[in-house]
């Protein structure tokens, strides 16, 4: 059960710095996109007429938005990488989990059967142990 939450919080983990990453990545290129235009704008400014500032301003602005969802996507598939992963996980261990609760079960019946046998061949000696046990069990109980 330890090894599952580790593998979450693994996988969590490892989604927040995708989600961090893309996110610096995201304010670095809006700020290079910002940069550029103020220098474009400055150099406009002197020269240049306000129609090219407007154009270069509405390229700078798709720039930003294509950027945008360029990394929006990168996050998503990121995101959807590690929710299989995690699947996949879950999966595994479900399995594993089956596996044993079958063992446990053809151990806990063969036992079982054993017990059985033994109190059919033995049936005065059974009924000596189980009083023997209730006995003791009522001691344990009574003191308390």
């Amino acid at each position: 059960m330890a090894k599952i939450e580790k593998t979450a919080e693994n996988i969590k983990e490892d989604v927040k710095a995708a989600a961090r990453e893309a996110g610096e990545d995201l304010r670095s290129g809006a700020r290079k996109v910002a940069e550029d235009a103020r220098e474009t704008a400055d150099r406009l400014a002197d020269n240049a007429s306000v129609d090219r500032l407007k154009e270069r301003g509405a390229e700078l602005a798709d720039s930003v938005r294509e950027t945008g969802r360029e990394y929006a996507e990168r996050a998503r598939e990121a995101g959807e990488e590690y929710a299989e992963r995690a699947r996949a996980e879950a999966e595994r261990l479900y399995d594993a989990g089956q596996r044993k609760a079958h063992e446990v079960a053809g151990y806990a019946e063969e036992r079982y059967d054993e017990v059985s046998e033994m109190v059919r061949r033995h049936p005065a000696q059974a009924l000596g142990i189980a009083a023997g046990v209730g006995f003791l069990v009522g001691l344990i109980l009574a003191r308390r």
